[in-house]
């Protein structure tokens, strides 16, 4: 297979292309900035449809691995901005990689669109943008892409792990966090997570399969107490995590997101609501397996910067 991987110097992409020539495959990374690895330059949140037309021509199949920060405050409305970042450039690309007869394609997309079927009565779309931009994502890809263009949705959890510079984007604050002398605690609740390898190597497989289905990825569940404690333990500062009561996680959160409507300001995951979230168990069965920790210490490395 020949294969285009958009946002191929990222986290996931990175190992995406990685594990496609590891199998044999031809892969050209795409991105928006121009770094080693990266075979063309180019915006895909902006590009029209005749100009990824010509980048997709030749390929069988196309990765979209771009990312997005959900936390981002952002002047109300924000739903126009989400859409124009999560939605609209996977109509395109996919419009494109059905003019172009592709076979096969990926979108890194949420474990929130699990957690969306799996618990309706959360009403996740009605109540967080970001959410109900992730499934327009997913329903309205797989349309432009049509019966010919199988799509499968990876919905992923926390992902670890390190391709080069790039670390997930929530990683800093928890490594000052863990490296410092402030206490650390933890609500209950917990999240599943998986490795940046585990969601490449299930993406590849998805596009030798040429499936088209909706796929959670999880390597671990993990309660947030054990996360923090792992972290703490990988960066060389394993102590104690306390038990944060979940009424004080739930008044934090609902002032954030009264400071946020104060500012006429709004962020994808309403903070609002936040709580009910994260105070769940938000956990993927069934699991890999695979143990997380060697991707664990690529993201908190004992040494920081190695």
């Amino acid at each position: 297979m020949r294969i285009l991987v958009v946002g191929g110097s990222g986290l996931i992409g990175a190992h995406v292309v990685d594990v496609l020539r590891e199998r044999g495959h031809a892969a050209t990374a795409v991105a928006r900035t121009a770094q080693p690895g990266i075979d063309h330059l180019l915006d895909v949140g902006s590009a029209p449809v005749d100009e990824l037309r010509q980048v997709l021509a030749g390929h069988d199949g196309v990765v979209y691995a771009t990312r997005t920060d959900e936390q981002r405050p952002l002047p109300k409305p924000i739903y126009p901005e989400f859409r124009r970042d999560n939605v609209d450039p996977v109509v395109r690309l996919f419009t494109a990689a059905r003019l172009e007869g592709l076979t096969r394609g990926v979108v890194m997309g949420s474990y929130y669109t699990y957690f969306d079927r799996l618990h309706p009565q959360w009403r996740l779309a009605e109540r967080h943008t970001y959410i109900r931009c992730r499934l327009e994502q997913a329903r309205e890809g797989r349309a432009a892409a049509g019966e010919g263009l199988p799509v499968a949705v990876l919905e992923l959890p926390f992902v670890f792990g390190r391709a080069g510079d790039r670390l997930p984007n929530w990683a800093g604050p928890l490594d000052r966090w863990a490296r410092s002398r402030t206490p650390l605690v933890a609500p209950t609740g917990g999240s599943a997570a998986a490795s940046a390898r585990s969601v490449a190597d299930v993406a590849v497989d998805a596009l030798e399969q040429a499936s088209g289905a909706d796929l959670p990825v999880a390597d671990e569940n993990l309660t947030w107490h054990d996360m923090i404690a792992r972290i703490a333990a990988a960066v060389g500062r394993p102590r104690r995590v306390g038990r944060l009561p979940a009424g004080a996680a739930r008044a934090a959160l609902r002032l954030g997101g009264a400071a946020q409507a104060l500012g006429r300001k709004e962020s994808g995951v309403n903070p609002s609501y936040l709580p009910d979230l994260l105070l769940a168990d938000l956990f993927i069965e069934p699991t890999t397996g695979r143990p997380l920790d060697p991707a664990l210490r690529e993201t908190f490395p004992a040494t920081p910067g190695k």
